[in-house]
């Protein structure tokens, strides 16, 4: 049994103190890459600056003959790169694989000074996070690392789902929750071999029309309307991450070209608490950045509310709807994210700023 206390002290004698809150960092799109493909490596310094957050990927996208070439060229990248306002993140091997171990024992001394974030995957409860907590504090304090590195954890098992809720409180380090739809479904035993996205067969029907004589008429054209896989999944990690003052993701988009799609289920978790999704081509970097930020004219409308209801008690008619403290709570959470954004993004900042309030 531990106190509260003890939930904020290092793990390790040296090790830097926990962090008491998460910090508000842009986190849009994580852009993955390689950084054992040297023509991705070679593109890493002119991509920061663009995109939220770049992570180098050491995990299921890596052919097992080159994990050390993508560890040892992340560790350059890590060295020779001013990230200046991008975070620089990882995915590691899962626990139960011959690499993680490697990874983190090379990573931590080697880089641990630039590193932000290290994504865990296949979380199953929160004795892997604990298991990390633990090492990473060991190696920041043999490293003399000063500021602790933050874990994120990827959504990817039937048994990580059901212990959501463990997993986000399980240590102070706990940045976020990404889903990981693929081996989610596969753990699951769902019928879709889809990286992410809908389904033609997940959907609901309309009703037959009535006939006139009685009945129903089954044999006509009804309207079908497509249903979203992982709506239930995604509601749990967000209200899991929001209890625990941690950020919820969107993982993987796998239909590179299908950018309308993209669009849409980036949206959908934006408006469900996402604060942003990954991104496997930089084609997907610009419609993160665009769906995860809000736009004009919401930002518009919630500086009106909150400025027509004063000290935010009561109510107001807007434009021949009710407003009151409620309608406050949700337009402070848009109007916050819009400053947080502004804060890194300049072109996005102009585009507040011209903002008239009437």
């Amino acid at each position: 049994m531990r106190t509260a206390k003890d939930f904020f002290a290092p793990l390790a004698v040296g090790a830097p103190a926990p962090v008491r809150e998460i910090p508000a960092r842009p986190s849009r799109a994580i852009h993955f890459f390689d950084p054992g493909n040297p023509k991705m490596a070679a593109k890493v310094p002119d991509m920061v600056g663009t995109v939220d957050v770049l992570l180098g990927n050491l995990e299921d996208a890596v052919k097992a003959e080159n994990k050390e070439i993508s560890r040892e060229g992340l560790v350059k990248i890590g060295r020779d790169v001013d990230f200046g306002p991008t975070q620089f993140w990882t995915r590691i091997n899962s626990l139960d694989s011959p690499w993680v171990l490697d990874d983190l024992t090379t990573l931590v001394p080697a880089i641990g000074d630039k590193l932000d974030v290290i994504m865990v995957p296949k979380v199953q409860g929160a004795e892997d996070i604990h298991y990390v907590d633990r090492l990473l504090a060991q190696l920041e304090a043999k490293a003399g690392i000063t500021k602790p590195i933050l874990i994120h954890a990827i959504l990817e098992t039937a048994r990580g789902v059901a212990n959501v809720e463990e997993i986000c409180g399980a240590s102070p380090r706990m940045q976020g929750i990404s889903l990981g739809p693929a081996d989610l479904a596969a753990d699951r035993r769902m019928k879709t071999t889809r990286v992410g996205g809908g389904h033609p067969g997940y959907l609901v029907r309309q009703d037959a029309p009535a006939l006139a004589e009685g009945g129903y008429d089954f044999t006509g054209q009804r309207a079908i309307f497509q249903q979203d896989l992982w709506h239930y999944t995604m509601a749990r990690m967000v209200d899991a991450c929001a209890m625990h003052g941690i950020y919820a993701y969107y993982g993987p988009f796998g239909d590179i070209k299908d950018t309308v799609a993209c669009e849409d289920q980036f949206r959908n978790a934006f408006l469900m608490g996402c604060v942003g999704a990954w991104s496997l081509h930089p084609v997907q970097i610009k419609i993160a950045n665009k769906v995860f930020s809000p736009s004009v004219e919401d930002v518009k409308h919630a500086r009106r509310v909150i400025a027509a209801m004063g000290d935010g008690t009561g109510a107001v008619m807007l434009d021949g709807k009710m407003e009151d403290d409620a309608s406050v709570k949700q337009c402070k959470v848009m109007v916050d994210l819009a400053e947080e954004l502004a804060a890194n993004d300049p072109e996005l900042k102009a585009k507040y700023d011209a903002i008239v309030v009437d």
